[in-house]
């Protein structure tokens, strides 16, 4: 019985290629796990059915306690759809979580009520309880964490960019 693994994709063809699309994979399953996180973490602080974009914009909303508009929520959550943030937002609002400040000719921003106060503190609290205890188990988490943010921040960059390539190279 053989032990080799098969490594091959059909997206790789050498050893660099089979490891980028392993991370890529792994990337996928994680996004995927995150978002399943930040709704049952949501729900069970306030709940609210949100998906995990819908989740981070409420977050990121909150972030240092000062109004955002949607350009700055886009640019803060590496985003363009626009559209989809403005659903979102008006979900948060619906919810009572969000609340609109402005006009269009003036500006318009986002800012959390109270009620979004206390539901953010709520799963703060949920996530320090159901998730923080479980990574400080981890080797070291600290610093494991600080270097896969920069590995992270390095490859939302690298895609970035292969993006605008591609788009620039795109036949229509």
């Amino acid at each position: 019985m053989a032990t080799d693994v098969d490594r091959r994709w059909h997206l790789a063809s050498d050893s660099l290629e089979v490891r980028l699309t392993e991370l890529e994979y792994a990337l996928m399953r994680t996004f995927e796990s995150f978002g399943r996180w930040q709704a049952e973490c949501l729900a069970l602080s306030a709940g609210l059915q949100a998906s995990g974009p819908e989740n981070a914009l409420l977050h990121v909303v909150r972030m240092k306690d000062r109004p955002k508009s949607v350009k700055e929520l886009a640019r803060l959550t590496n985003r363009e759809d626009i559209p989809n943030i403005q659903y979102g937002l008006r979900k948060l609002m619906k919810a009572g979580l969000v609340e609109r400040h402005g006009a269009p000719r003036t500006g318009v921003v986002y800012c959390v009520t109270e009620t979004g106060r206390e539901v953010t503190d709520r799963y703060a609290r949920a996530r320090r309880e159901l998730l923080v205890g479980l990574v400080s188990r981890l080797d070291d988490p600290e610093r494991g964490f600080g270097e896969a943010a920069q590995v992270l921040d390095v490859l939302s960059g690298l895609y970035d960019r292969a993006a605008l390539t591609a788009a620039t190279h795109r036949r229509e």
